[in-house]
């Protein structure tokens, strides 16, 4: 398994069905990647080599991910086996059917293209390719069946938060037909990296055992140099923006919630307003709902829905105060659904709480899911 690049890169399908797909991982000793090398471990053994690698040096990689250069020559454990850490080169995709990225945007956009070149399927989990129309953007749950269809030999997945809610909506909209999606996003600091959570765990620490936010300004003036990558406190607060800022004051983030909402359900005309927030958890996101829909709708009608479907586990009784949060979920795969009530001024409406890891199915878990769709057309 640790050998380096057995195989030829010939992408027939005929060599492919005669063996486990190789894989590779590029990106691999970043957060997401950490988390994804042990899903890997976790899941059904369907692969040939997995070959790990780590992405160019670059200063936005030193500062939110560490040096990649540091990677090269390590060795991580992936299925019981010590793999070693290889540079990111043109020739480390020889014989790589499938090759999944975690990297920021500008690695992906220059590397996606060279590996599906060499005859690999990427899977991106990068915002490069996500609204390419030749990109099929894919939660297995939602829309499998796009995944066969990739013109440019590339899968994007989509952002953490739209993954957060997008399970348990997509069930829904098949019953009910989805017509409009107002979200607020309560958005962990893992999701802005390791910086994120640096910054949250030294704030904690400068507020911890003392009187501060009970003063205008208070928490602001005690956290000195350790706001990290967020505009203001984390800690004692919340920040109502997430992502960098886009035209007429929308975010990043809401307009990915926006744009792949659509996408990933066949909705280009839906209407969406997403407000993104970031609170003081270190993993797993949670979004309040209000989903209008073209048919009328029950919470029992609801309730069923969500319980049969894939992913998603309904956890809803509020009278026992049984209702997800990210102190619960973290960890888990799901979509956690809670407090599903039916709107009080509109039958066709739902609001529902929910809450999903943003590093498992929010990254890593779909991300490896959606290879494993590819890898089961390869072995057909």
């Amino acid at each position: 398994m640790t050998t380096p690049f057995s195989g030829t890169a010939t992408g027939r399908v005929g060599d492919r069905a005669a063996r486990k797909p190789h894989l590779a991982v590029v990106g691999a000793t970043g957060a997401v990647g950490s988390v994804l090398l042990g899903i890997l471990s976790e899941r059904a053994d369907i692969w040939g080599e997995i070959r790990l690698l780590a992405s160019p040096p670059s200063s936005q990689l030193r500062s939110s991910r560490g040096d990649p250069h540091r990677s090269v020559g390590r060795k991580l454990t992936v299925r019981g086996e010590e793999v070693e850490v290889l540079a990111l080169t043109e020739e480390a995709f020889d014989g790589i059917d499938i090759a999944m990225f975690d990297v920021p945007d500008e690695v992906s956009a220059q590397w996606a293209p060279i590996a599906a070149a060499k005859g690999a399927v990427v899977v991106d989990n990068s915002a490069a390719f996500r609204m390419d129309p030749d990109v099929p953007l894919v939660v297995p749950e939602v829309n499998a069946h796009a995944a066969r269809v990739r013109p440019r030999g590339i899968v994007a997945n989509p952002n953490c938060t739209t993954l957060s809610m997008i399970v348990a909506l997509g069930a829904l909209h098949a019953e009910y037909g989805l017509s409009e999606l107002i979200v607020s996003s309560y958005q962990a600091v893992s999701g802005a990296g390791k910086d994120g959570v640096d910054a949250l765990r030294s704030q904690l620490a400068a507020v911890s055992g003392t009187e501060l936010g009970t003063a205008p300004g208070d928490v602001r003036r005690a956290m000195g140099d350790t706001l990290g990558p967020f505009p203001a406190p984390v800690a004692l607060n919340v920040v109502p923006w997430a992502g960098s800022l886009q035209e007429d004051g929308w975010s990043s983030e809401e307009l990915k919630v926006r744009n792949e909402s659509r996408k990933i359900l066949g909705l280009p005309d839906l209407r969406v307003s997403a407000t993104c927030v970031r609170v003081p958890v270190i993993t797993t996101h949670s979004l309040t709902v209000h989903a209008r829909f073209e048919n009328e709708v029950t919470v029992a009608g609801a309730h069923e829905i969500l319980a049969s479907a894939p992913g998603v586990i309904v956890c809803d009784d509020p009278e026992t105060g049984e209702f997800p949060t990210p102190a619960d979920v973290v960890g888990t795969d799901p979509t956690w659904v809670g407090r599903v009530r039916r709107a009080l001024d509109d039958p066709r409406a739902l609001e529902l709480f929910v809450c999903g890891d943003n590093l498992r199915k929010g990254a890593a878990l779909n991300t490896a899911q959606i290879a494993e769709v590819v890898a089961a057309e390869m072995t057909l």
